[in-house]
C-alpha cells in the first residue's frame, strides 16, 4: 500500500538538511531501485523552485510499504530525523487515484 510521509522542518533547517542530504537521498534512491517510490521532494519555504537561503519547510514522500508500521519505522529512521531537520513527521495511508 502507498503511504504519504509528510514532514515539517524546524526553523532554519537548511544547514542541517545539507549535512544529512546524501544519506537521506541514498535511502530514497534505494526505494527507486526497488520500484517503491512514487514521489519525493521538499517544500520550498518560499514560492520558488530554488528557495536559496530561505530553505525548505518540510518534505513529502509517497512510498509503497507492506504496512503502516513499516512505513512509520522507515520514516523514523530518516537521517533528517537524526540530524534534527524535522520537528514533526506524519505517516498516513495514501490512495493513488490519478493519473
Amino acid at each position: 500500500m502507498w503511504y504519504a510521509i509528510i514532514s515539517e522542518d524546524v526553523e532554519d533547517s537548511l544547514a542541517k538538511r545539507m549535512g544529512a542530504r546524501d544519506a537521506h537521498l541514498k535511502r530514497l534512491s534505494d526505494l527507486v531501485d526497488e520500484g517503491r517510490l512514487l514521489i519525493a521532494g521538499p517544500h520550498p519555504a518560499i514560492d520558488a523552485t530554488d528557495p536559496g537561503d530561505a530553505g525548505f519547510s518540510g518534505s513529502l514522500v509517497v512510498v509503497d510499504f507492506p504496512s503502516l508500521e513499516e512505513a512509520q519505522r522507515w520514516a523514523d529512521d530518516d537521517p533528517y530525523n537524526a540530524a534534527g531537520v524535522y520537528q514533526r513527521v506524519l505517516v498516513k495511508p495514501f490512495k493513488k487515484v490519478l493519473p
